[in-house]
Formats: structure tokens, sequence, C-alpha cells
């Protein structure tokens, strides 16, 4: 796998956390090329991580085994007519652009033995601790690929229908969001007790940071967790009947299903 020729055509953000992640699993930043119309970007691509650059995307991808498609949704038609006549034999595709359905990549697509991927990926793959769910109806050859290039960032599942997207952009593509706002509550309402701005920010954060890695390594759900912190007449107990007086879990769920619906419109 780390030799596979792996092409970028989008040098965004994203494209940025899976290049170093790549680079940290091994991947040599010579098999590593990104294509994009800035040429600013492009550079301080190449000057951070020492990958291939160009700014045409039939020259970057002549050689690829792998290309990723990290371009925004209403750029994709036109960077996928403009390469479709020119794809290397046997390449991979993976589609990281949110909303956009397996069936309207292939119509662009002039190879018969590409395989699509389409992922959905989350924001904290830029500190090597990402969410990246996958789906695809091509060969294995084609899924261990994406597999191996999304893994690089943090952790990987598969959904078996495409349908099941849109659920998973609501909760883990969208979910950071959720647990931002989270942190940026509980620092505001410190700072109304008498906290300091910093230490405010501290405490919600670090506790942030330390739940979800005891969520991740416990092996114990939510609610079992949740119970466990949980004092009968405590502190915690006191909390968390206000904000289920308030609606909070109501809140959320209608949060998510609203994401999920949006994602079906977006896709439409």
């Amino acid at each position: 796998m780390q030799n596979l020729n792996i092409t970028f055509i989008g040098g965004g953000n994203m494209a940025e956390a899976l290049i170093s992640g790549l680079k940290q699993s091994g991947h040599s930043s010579q098999h590593i090329c990104v294509s994009d119309i800035n040429e600013d970007r492009l550079r301080d691509l190449h000057q951070r991580y020492d990958v291939k650059i160009d700014s045409d995307n039939i020259s970057a991808i002549a050689h690829s085994d792998i290309l990723l498609l990290a371009v925004k949704p209403q750029q994709m038609d036109a960077v996928l007519a403009g390469i479709s006549e020119y794809l290397p034999s046997g390449l991979t595709i993976i589609s990281i652009a949110a909303g956009i359905h397996m069936l309207r990549l292939k119509q662009f697509l002039n190879s018969e033995d590409a395989g699509v991927v389409r992922v959905m990926p989350n924001t904290p793959a830029l500190v090597g601790a990402g969410m990246s769910v996958l789906f695809s109806d091509a060969d294995e050859i084609h899924k261990k690929r994406a597999e191996y290039v999304l893994a690089a960032s943090g952790e990987t599942a598969w959904v078996d229908e495409e349908k099941h997207m849109h659920a998973v952009t609501a909760v883990s593509g969208s979910g950071p969001a959720y647990f931002f706002l989270l942190a940026e509550v509980m620092q505001a309402a410190g700072e109304s007790l008498g906290l300091s701005k910093e230490l405010a920010a501290k405490l919600a954060a670090q506790t942030a940071l330390g739940s979800g890695k005891m969520l991740v390594e416990s092996g114990r759900n939510a609610s079992d967790l949740r119970t466990q912190v949980t004092s009968p007449g405590g502190t915690t107990q006191a909390a968390l009947d206000e904000m289920y007086e308030c609606g909070l879990p109501d809140a959320v769920r209608k949060g998510v299903a609203a994401a999920s619906k949006r994602s079906r419109e977006l896709a439409a």
C-alpha cells in the first residue's frame, strides 16, 4: 500500500489532514501528489509535506493508483467532466464531498474498471482522531485502498447501504460542532460563575478530551458512564435534572434529525 501513488484534487484542510496522516503512517511523500487551482496553497503543502504538486488535474492523475476528490460539492461535476477521459486503468476514486451520490459520481466517469468509494470524514482528522465512514459497491481491492487512506487519520467504519450516509453525516460529520457548542456553553457558564476565561476554557476542553477518551477506551457505553459519575442527590444529578427539564436530549435529537434531513435535501 505504501507504494501506491495517491493524488488529491483539492488541497483544503481535509486533504491536508489526510496527507499528514499518510506521511505519519509511513507513506512516502514522493507517492503523493496534490492538484489545486490555488498555487500559493500548493506551494505551502509542498513546503510542509514535501509532496508533489501540480496545477493541472489531468497531468496530476496520469500515474495515480488512488484519486481522492477533496473539492466542494458544487465543483464536483466540473472536475469530473474535466478528467473523465484521462483516468488511469484500475484507478480507485475516493470522494469526500458531502451529498454527492455514487450514481452521480459514476455518471461522469469514463472507466469501467474504476472503483468508486464515497466517504464521510470529520474534522478531528486534522488531529489524527477522525471518524470516517465509507460506502462502496466496488471490488475489495478498492475498498482496502480507501480504508488505508482514511485510517491514517483516525477510525473507519463501513455502511452497506448508501442511504445511511445521511445519518452518518448528521451524527459524526456534523457531530464535532455539537460538542464544540457544549464546550462553548460550559465555558460561558464557568465564566458567569466567576472563573477566568482561560481557566473556564481549559476546564471545558480537558473535560471534553477526558470524557471522550473514557468513552472510547473504557469499552462501556455512554449511558453507563453517565450513571457512574452521577451520584443520587449530588451536584451532577442536580445539573442533569435541570438539563432534562429544559429539554436538552430532545433538542439534540431534533438537531441530528435536522442535519440528516438537510443532507438528503442537498443530495436531491
